[in-house]
């Protein structure tokens, strides 16, 4: 019955999806993100706001003798306040007047002036001349409709997922632009699924639209933890992007009070310079150049190396672990090559890396999973104490897994981990860290290999270089085989032969002054 559901819920969200893309006309994506992101967020808070304004005047129960119209009875349930003429249900009602563009941007201006925690942070793009007042009214309209007749609770929650669909599907229509404020959500979902984080601090010095925190409190929600066990801190260096990490977590009641941005970034001001955390989930930008590694030589973060200034990756490797608490673990996304270069003591510091016995797992992820690069990426999972006793002592062990071969296309460019290649991954590292657990490597997939033999292999970390070639199938049939691929070929050769004589046919038909 609950899967049943699932598939009705995805409709709806492709079905409001298609029909919001229908009225960007010739607005950018990148634009156009904005003005549906923002509708949306708007529509949640003032829902939320009305439910709370029905209880007061109802006045019932701790409601007795309360005003609907007092900001403090907002404050004490963490609701937003929202003034009059920022409503949603005047908004609607206004939606078909020429000025609705001025209306919207009007009431942003409001709820910032209401809600401190807002300001700077809303979208004021709604009155530009590009923006028709048709469409956005016609937008208003469908979004009004997004859960209606649903319980209040259930209608909230289905916004909060239709904005992260949304936000998706914007990074996938915007492309390699769309990756710098968006990492995959099965990227994100496989990163919480392995690091488990179900209380405690959690910093993602780079959290873009604030996915990795997202996904977080679902993991708890999900393993009936209690989502208030678990505290978020995140930093963002462009501040639009930031704005859609407020509005992403306001939109799931996730407190971003220490969600932080500046233009400076992570190295050059850090936002939380004395914060020790449980956990860092992070999806850093890839061989990063541009980073001030110039201004930072004698910075005190670099205590196995100093970084490249050429390169960021194993300056956000040192950041990670000057931010992790004595138990404390890491779990990021890097360019594969920091498997195995040596360019400017990056191998020297890799070196030291593993002899201190930090890096617990690495895992090789197939290609085409990012939206804004090609270059082959990997997982690195880091950890200040694997002999904590939470876990088996896998000191001078680390996991290699080889997952190249996992997930599938969504479209010709791109491609995502299912739930079951989660699931096969994550599993295969709990399992190797429990204490009762019968881990076995798999040829070809995962290895616990000893520092030792890594150093044989020079401290390249490659995860191919340690599982091997998977085992030959025993009831693999050449001679089936090999008929099925003759008659795909020969299948392939008629349909060139046909394509040959279709082009001729028609450059015949041109004709030539």
């Amino acid at each position: 019955m609950a899967k049943a559901k699932a598939k009705v819920e995805e409709a709806i969200e492709k079905q409001l999806w298609k029909a919001a893309d229908k009225l960007r006309k010739n607005i950018d994506a990148a634009e156009y993100k904005h003005i549906v992101l923002g509708l949306i967020f708007l529509k949640y808070i003032s829902d939320a706001f009305e439910d709370l304004y029905n209880k007061l005047i109802a006045g019932e129960g701790d409601y007795a003798g309360a005003d609907p119209e007092d900001k403090d009875e907002y404050k004490a349930e963490n609701i937003f306040f929202v003034p009059e003429q920022a409503r949603w249900s005047y908004l609607q009602s206004s939606a078909k007047l020429p000025t609705i563009g001025e209306l919207v941007d009007e009431a942003m201006d409001a709820i910032e002036k209401d809600n401190v925690s807002l300001k700077g942070v809303l979208p004021k793009v709604f009155a530009r001349g590009n923006l028709d007042p048709t469409n956005l009214g016609s937008l208003i309209d469908l979004i009004s409709n997004i859960a209606l007749g649903d319980a209040k609770e259930r209608s909230a929650d289905l916004l909060g997922h239709v904005f992260e669909y949304f936000l998706g599907e914007f990074a996938l229509a915007e492309g390699k632009k769309g990756g710098q404020f968006y990492t995959p959500r099965s990227v994100v979902e496989l990163l919480v699924e392995m690091l488990e984080p179900y209380t405690g601090r959690v910093l993602d010095p780079c959290c873009g639209s604030g996915g990795m925190f997202v996904q977080s409190e679902q993991f708890v929600a999900q393993h009936q933890g209690r989502v208030n066990d678990i505290s978020i801190y995140g930093q963002e260096s462009n501040q639009t992007t930031w704005r859609l990490a407020k509005m992403n977590l306001a939109i799931r009641g996730i407190d971003s009070s220490q969600v932080q941005w500046n233009n400076e970034g992570s190295f050059l001001r850090d936002a939380h310079k004395d914060l020790k955390v449980d956990y860092v989930i992070a999806n850093p930008p890839f061989n990063d150049s541009d980073w001030s590694g110039d201004l930072l030589k004698e910075d005190g973060r670099w205590k196995y190396g100093k970084p490249p200034a050429g390169n960021a990756n194993y300056a956000w490797i040192q950041h990670f672990i000057y931010h992790l608490n004595p138990k404390g673990t890491a779990g990021f996304v890097l360019a594969k090559g920091s498997l195995t270069s040596k360019t400017s003591g990056e191998g020297d510091i890799r070196k030291e890396l593993i002899e201190a016995g930090l890096i617990d797992c690495i895992v090789n992820l197939p290609a085409k999973l990012f939206l804004n690069t090609q270059i082959p990426a990997c997982l690195w999972f880091l950890s200040r104490d694997k002999t904590n006793g939470g876990f088996r002592d896998r000191k001078g062990e680390i996991l290699f897994i080889d997952a190249r071969n996992e997930g599938h296309l969504i479209n010709r460019r791109t491609l995502e981990l299912t739930p079951e290649d989660i699931q096969k991954i994550a599993n295969t590292y709990h399992q190797w860290r429990s204490i009762e657990s019968d881990y076995e490597d798999i040829k070809g997939f995962c290895s616990s290999t000893t520092i030792e033999r890594v150093k044989e292999l020079d401290y390249v970390l490659t995860p191919g270089r340690y599982v091997g070639l998977p085992e030959e199938e025993d009831d693999f049939d050449f001679t089936e085989r090999f008929t099925s691929l003759r008659a795909e070929f020969e299948e392939q050769l008629k349909e060139e032969e046909r394509l040959n004589k279709l082009i001729l046919e028609n450059l015949d038909k041109v004709k030539l002054p």
